[in-house]
């Protein structure tokens, strides 16, 4: 038998601990631990997994509406666009018909009356209605021109046989109930809308005076292009009726009138409850620029969701930087998306409850997600364990870097430069080697802060930092000190070679313009005092740096950008 050793000895106490301390109960209350611990957080995990994929599928419905409702506007702008193409080519040259010749007399024989209408002999036509050259003459934004209004006069009438003719083609290919008509600055209108209400009079002024057509001036709409505008109603809770798209006439750099296609609101909240249908939850909202509601595919108003005034303000915001999104409104969640050919926004808006009680919740998930579990958990651990030991080193290195170096600048700290600054001295002095020290402060960066603001500061600070590293030894010792003040340690460099390095520094700051926005540009300066041990004749940094501090403030005086080596 062999005797035991101390060591063995030792050894064996230290297991007879372990075995004592670690009971098989215990081992397996700490594997139901690290069992729950996981199957905790892979649970959720899974379940934000499950909430993502919930509303990706919500934004995918929306995007589908969005583009359904996106091709219905563009086929009615493209509409819009054809008749106002046909008109400036009609404009340009007229046709020279015989019934429009006739058209063209009746209107100069009626010209004068208050109300007029001219109705063609045919059914291919639209009526042309009109008001007396004495309402054109005292109405703003209204004129006359004689030596233009036969041109104009005759590509009106032909725009109505162009409206007649593609009625038809309209119903087929248009989910909304639309109407067009044309506007006339000269006095006159053509619409495809068979009930107009008041007297013609009335009418005209209604279309003249309206937000859409007199956003179409040269002022308002310098573009020329599609404007889109929404009528309310003028009741304590306003009521979105008519959506109207309209483009101006031009030509010749004449303005002569707008074209007009309205659409109806109706027709858009029903086309929103059609897409909603076979779906248990969910509601659409299409909104315009200015987040006032047009139409939603809740019919019930007190069902309908209402948007608190702080979600308002993200979707405008969001609609002005994006195309599309989502927010969160307590237990609701908002997609959103920008509409390609109407100004405003279609909004999706849904609940997690409502994923809940679908697919989503089903059984078979969860059973999954335990199998993958417990198939799994070492490869988990492993891979966990490993990550985070390669994250804490990370980690390590980058404070340690964050603990000696200043963030904005990249050079050393206040407590880094002293503690190098010191080591740097110790090393001169036994090589009886000179050491040199500038101190260089910015000129009026106050007023940069207050004028530009704080990023504009810190943008000069990085511009300042890239020049001192750019421009010192890899043996130098550069540091941001203060605000906007720096120091440079120069180890072995006499005061002449610190006069040139400075000189360098200052010249290279003056002589670029730095960028502090999209659009401007800036140009700083900066006063440096520099001072070296060899006129000292004694190796004391604090003192170093407080004369180079003192001729600093001489170089403010003496006029800034500038270096002091004296005084």
């Amino acid at each position: 038998m062999r005797p035991m050793t101390a060591s063995t000895a030792a050894s064996s106490g230290w297991w007879a601990r372990l075995t004592r301390r670690v009971s098989p109960e215990r081992v397996v209350n700490i594997c139901f631990l690290v069992v729950l611990f996981f199957s905790t957080l892979l649970t959720w995990r899974e379940t934000i997994v499950l909430e993502d994929a919930y509303i990706s599928s919500q934004r995918n419905n929306l995007k589908n509406v969005a583009n359904d409702m996106d091709a219905q506007l563009q086929f009615n702008t493209d509409r819009l666009l054809f008749f106002r193409n046909g008109m400036e080519s009609a404009l340009q040259v007229p046709l020279a018909f015989e019934v429009l010749r006739t058209a063209e007399q009746e209107f100069e024989r009626k010209r004068a009356l208050a109300d007029w209408r001219i109705s063609l002999n045919n059914n291919r036509t639209l009526p042309l209605n009109g008001v007396s050259d004495d309402f054109v003459e005292h109405t703003n934004l209204l004129s006359r021109d004689n030596a233009l209004l036969g041109n104009e006069f005759m590509a009106t009438i032909e725009l109505g046989y162009l409206l007649r003719l593609s009625a038809i083609t309209r119903q087929h290919l248009s989910r909304f109930d639309t109407h067009m008509l044309y506007v006339s600055r000269a006095g006159f209108y053509l619409s495809t809308e068979q009930d107009q209400g008041n007297s013609i009079t009335e009418y005209y002024y209604k279309l003249a005076t309206s937000p859409w057509f007199i956003q179409q001036s040269q002022r308002d709409n310098p573009n020329r292009g599609v404007k889109w505008n929404t009528t309310f109603s003028r009741d304590k809770v306003p009521v979105a009726q008519m959506v109207t798209a309209s483009a101006p006439l031009d030509y010749d750099q004449y303005w002569f009138g707008v074209l007009a296609i309205q659409l109806s609101v109706n027709g858009m909240t029903q086309f929103l409850m059609q897409s909603v249908e076979g779906e248990a939850e969910g509601e659409y909202q299409l909104y315009d620029r200015r987040m006032n509601l047009i139409a939603s595919s809740e019919e019930n108003p007190q069902k309908r969701t209402q948007l608190s005034q702080e979600i308002q303000a993200q979707l405008a915001y969001a609609y002005e930087h994006d195309n599309e999104g989502s927010v969160r409104q307590l237990s609701r969640y908002i997609s959103w998306e920008k509409l390609r050919n109407f100004d405003g926004v279609l909004l999706r808006i849904h609940s997690l409850e409502e994923g809940i009680r679908g697919d989503f919740g089903s059984i078979s998930i969860a059973l999954t997600l335990l199998w993958i579990l417990f198939t799994s958990m070492l490869l988990i651990s492993w891979a966990v364990i490993r990550r985070l030991v390669r994250n804490m080193s990370s980690l390590q290195d980058s404070l340690e870097w964050r603990a000696w170096h200043d963030m904005l600048t990249r050079l050393y700290n206040r407590a880094a430069l002293f503690e190098r600054a010191g080591k740097a001295l110790a090393a001169s002095q036994q090589l009886g080697a000179p050491l040199s020290v500038i101190q260089l402060d910015l000129d009026h960066f106050k007023r940069i802060n207050d004028q530009y603001g704080h990023q504009a500061g810190d943008r000069v600070l990085i511009h300042i930092g890239r020049v001192i590293l750019n421009k010192v030894r890899k043996s130098d010792i550069a540091g941001r000190v203060g605000g906007e003040e720096f120091c440079i340690v120069l180890p072995e460099t006499s005061l002449e070679q610190a006069l040139v390095i400075a000189e360098r520094i200052r010249e290279s700051i003056y002589s670029r313009e730095i960028l502090i926005s999209r659009n401007q540009t800036l140009r700083v300066s900066a006063s440096l005092g520099v001072c070296s041990s060899e006129e000292l004749q004694r190796y004391d940094f604090q003192h170093l740096q407080s004369i180079a501090d003192r001729r600093l403030y001489q170089a403010k005086q003496g006029g800034r950008n500038r270096v002091c080596a004296e005084g």
